[in-house]
């Protein structure tokens, strides 16, 4: 297959997969084709080994333009940067800092946003620059406004944009602030996850307007939260499905280490040795860690790896008061558990996974969640049939 061919083939191919799965609808379909995602990629990229035979996890596009070629036409996420821009290795660094998400996930994102002519849209986390062209495309230059937190990024974005022939306006500060100076907006995007959505973009939002962002518990999964906002600045909507960002800067994780727990005591301490046949196998799931986080929201969880696919799974809480530990081993019907402090942390996991377990094991679209100056409540079916839980410490 000559060049020529293989551009003329990955746009199309990615079209046709995209408007199959129903995430490619046909409003959306002149903004791919006339904003193509190669122009949004830069030359060195991580995009993951899955479904691809080469040797390295970095592709660069002058050494491999054929390989470089078929990761962007796939529909996966594509790492960009690694460790804000230090890391630029053969590997992998530590920790990613920007991405061209997958464009199943952009273009249900951009739908879920319900856009239409006149509107105004906040971005938040510019990132490569693609979904601010789709958003020029249809709306018009002057109708978006994207903030990215890295002046590198953003400065790579902008330039793209602008020789693909977009100028929307590009901000370089903290997405959780919004960007004041242009709204009120009809519309506002996130391609970075919350934990919390940040007071400002309701603040920032139109009565009747609409919030689409990913959100997603401490413990982990997250989905994609449509919220519409509210005269009184409240905002409430269901989740609409599985997502998987990176999270916004200003909440980025941190988690004490584990040490923190034990002291100077070795595993398991003084800890209070029981029983369970709830695998830790049987919780580890997206959605599980999700019904789970939302309802002990102060929980992390580590994993110990030992020998032929047996694990530790640890679980911790932010406040430092308490831990518990359960012994995964294939074959076994009933599980190891340690818990040690004033609270039982696999006791309320489990409490937690059996409510999930009590309504149907609900998938993301069951919920939803609803953000006023009182905080976040997590409902399912309804906003009046609250998930239970603890509140966070």
């Amino acid at each position: 297959m000559t060049e020529h061919e293989l551009k003329e083939a990955g746009p199309k191919r990615l079209a046709s997969a995209l408007m199959e799965k129903g995430a490619l609808t046909s409003d959306w379909l002149p903004a791919f084709e006339a904003v193509p995602r190669h122009l949004f990629v830069p030359d060195t990229i991580w995009p993951g080994r899955a479904g691809m035979n080469r040797q390295d996890d970095r592709v660069t596009r002058a050494e491999q333009p054929e390989v470089w070629w078929e990761a962007v036409y796939r529909d996966a996420p594509i790492t960009t940067q690694w460790d804000g821009g230090q890391y630029t290795g053969p590997k992998k660094g530590r920790t990613p800092t920007s991405s061209n998400s997958m464009p199943t996930m952009v273009f249900s994102m951009l739908g879920a946003l319900s856009v239409e002519s006149g509107h105004e849209v906040l971005e938040i986390g510019t990132g490569t620059g693609w979904d601010a062209g789709l958003l020029s495309h249809r709306l018009g230059s002057d109708r978006v406004v994207s903030v990215e937190v890295d002046p590198a990024t953003a400065e790579n974005a902008r330039t793209r944009l602008n020789l693909a022939g977009f100028h929307p306006l590009v901000h370089v500060g903290d997405g959780a602030a919004g960007y004041p100076e242009r709204a009120p907006y009809s519309r506002v995007i996130a391609t970075c996850s919350v934990g919390s959505v940040p007071p400002a973009w309701r603040a920032q939002t139109r009565p009747g307007g609409v919030i689409v962002t990913p959100w997603g518990p401490t413990y982990g999964g997250e989905a994609i939260a449509r919220l519409t906002v509210a005269e009184d600045g409240s905002a409430s909507g269901p989740f609409v499905g599985s997502s998987a960002f990176m999270r916004i800067s200003a909440q980025r994780k941190h988690f004490p280490p584990t040490r923190a727990f034990l002291d100077s005591e070795e595993w398991p301490g003084a800890g209070v040795r029981t029983e369970t046949s709830l695998s830790p196998d049987d919780v580890g799931d997206w959605v599980h860690m999700f019904a789970i986080g939302v309802q002990v929201p102060d929980l992390f969880c580590r994993v110990e790896w030992g020998d032929g696919g047996a694990y530790r799974l640890w679980l911790m809480d932010t406040g430092v008061t308490s831990w518990a530990t359960a012994d995964y081993k294939k074959g076994r019907e009933r599980f190891p558990v340690v818990q040690s402090g004033p609270r039982l942390l696999w006791d309320e996991l489990e409490a937690a996974w059996r409510w999930w377990d009590d309504q149907g094991r609900p998938g993301f679209e069951r919920f939803g969640l609803t953000v006023d100056n009182d905080g976040e409540r997590v409902w399912l079916d309804s906003p009046d049939n609250l998930a239970p839980g603890r509140p966070a410490t």
